[in-house]
């Protein structure tokens, strides 16, 4: 657990907060590049605290500043996006995308009074499709982080986000939570069906609900492999990632996406949950593509203005998530309709920011706790001494994956996986799944207890090809592979 000051510092987003303070150290992707139009409607957002105005200019270029206007307060949303800026219609100053302010009509023409204005406004860029703002001091940004997904085709990708009652923290300790995946998110039986659809397809299940968990750091993070023994002697690796400071990457479950999700805390008690999912190799296919995108159960209400508005969910406390007890009942652990929903339902069920003073955490909470004493140990680093956060100035530290691996119990998960931790490499995706496909195990293993006319057990496991030669294999396949009884 953390004492109450912990909790404060790690929880806390606004200008001068310590955690507040080391966001901003970095670049935060907080917008699709569609969402802004040149010339078009000004955008509402809130950032860590802070109600700025985004705005696309004639030339395409991206703005965010302060709501209000520096002359009298004035709400710059209602301000005319023209020729080159923004202009407030109280008054008529006019701010170009960096804040300054380039015509002040109501002054004499004479009058250079307009040079000395400049609005609060951050820098902005954008790549691949997303617009990443930088709210930090440095006159010359750093250098955007090389994740994988944004440095790929926009074909290679999907996104989706939708907005979260919670602090961001308890967001992002969902993501790099393993143990809940034994529980939260199952069918009933092994052959049973959660009914979830999408791409939550029939649910996860496992015979073994433990999760042994291994954690290391990582220059860019945390990283752990989550294992359990499946099967007699054969284990099941989950292995994931927590890279600097917002971006979490759970293990893969097909051989043909990798996933990340992202917290934007928009303040205190509210947070954008972006989710993405990329092909490393290909781009993905139709299908692929709108079985992700497709919107969660009970789909978004009609978007207002209002940050608290763009991009909200149906479902929330008050419809209890459309919870269905039948299903739950006689079909999957929560009758919560999907694998996203549950997600938000725990967390925003702990209120807005939990009292971490009264947890009381076990062996499976090692993740979280090493994460949470990553981040504050950052965060005061930079406060006392000054201290640039970890990968703010090395993007290259951020091409990574992660990875599934089901190998015999005593072979060592980071060893079979390494080569397939790196990005910007040729090798597929690892996943059970792929070596489902490629012979290194079979699929419709049974279950302990159970019985099986073909090969046993271990014979399948002594065919197995190594994980390069799975790649190899695999290199030019599309569609589809068979599913592996383990998690599918």
């Amino acid at each position: 657990m953390l004492t109450k000051e912990e909790n404060d510092l790690v929880c806390q987003v606004g200008p001068g907060t310590p955690m507040g303070n080391l966001l901003r150290q970095y670049w935060l992707p907080v917008l699709f590049s569609w969402e802004l139009e040149a010339d078009g409607a000004p955008r509402r957002q809130r950032l860590l605290g802070e109600e700025l105005i985004a705005f696309r200019d004639t030339n395409g270029q991206v703005g965010m500043v302060g709501a209000n206007c520096p002359h009298r307060g004035a709400g710059l949303f209602f301000g005319r996006n023209e020729e080159f800026g923004l202009r407030c219609v109280y008054h008529g100053w006019k701010f170009d995308v960096t804040g300054q302010c380039v015509d002040m009509p109501s002054e004499p023409a004479e009058s250079n009074f307009k040079s000395k204005i400049k609005a609060t406004a951050y820098p902005c860029t954008e790549r691949n499709g997303l617009i990443w703002t930088y709210m930090g001091p440095r006159d010359v940004p750093p250098p955007l982080p090389d994740l994988e997904f944004n440095l790929l085709p926009e074909s290679h990708v999907a996104i989706t986000k939708n907005l979260q009652e919670t602090n961001w923290v308890q967001g992002l300790e969902g993501n790099i939570d393993s143990s809940h995946l034994s529980f939260l998110h199952t069918r009933l039986e092994a052959n049973g069906d959660a009914g979830f659809g999408g791409q939550g397809g029939r649910g996860l299940f496992y015979h073994d609900k433990i999760a042994r968990m291994e954690v290391r750091n990582t220059d860019y993070g945390v990283m752990y492999g989550a294992g359990r023994e499946e099967q007699p002697g054969i284990m099941y690796w989950r292995v994931t990632q927590f890279l600097m400071p917002i971006y979490g990457m759970f293990a893969p479950v097909s051989f043909y996406e990798c996933p990340m999700q992202w917290w934007i805390p928009l303040d205190d008690h509210n947070v954008i949950k972006w989710d993405v999912r990329w092909n490393p190799t290909r781009p993905l296919t139709d299908e692929e593509r709108g079985r992700f995108v497709s919107p969660d159960f009970g789909g978004y209400v009609p978007e207002r203005s209002d940050p608290m508005y763009q991009w909200r969910l149906n479902a929330d406390l008050t419809n209890d998530y459309f919870t269905d007890i039948g299903a739950q009942r006689n079909n999957r652990f929560s009758g919560i309709p999907s694998i996203g929903l549950q997600d938000k339902a725990v967390q925003e069920s702990m209120g807005p920011i939990i009292d971490r003073t009264k947890e009381h955490l076990g062996t499976t909470d090692l993740m979280i706790v090493q994460v949470r004493r990553r981040l504050i140990n950052a965060a005061r680093e930079l406060a006392e001494h000054g201290t640039t956060p970890p990968g703010v100035d090395d993007p290259e530290i951020y091409r990574v994956r992660t990875a599934t691996v089901v190998l015999p119990k005593g072979e060592d998960w980071r060893e079979a996986a390494e080569d397939y931790l790196k990005a910007g490499t040729d090798l597929p995706v690892l996943s059970a799944e792929m070596q489902v496909a490629a012979g290194r195990i079979q699929p419709g293993m049974p279950p302990r207890g159970g019985s099986d006319n073909s090969l046993s057990l271990w014979e399948r496991v002594r065919v197995r090809a190594s994980p390069t030669q799975a790649a190899r294999r695999l290199r030019g396949r599309k569609g589809a592979l068979p599913s592996s009884s383990i998690h599918t």
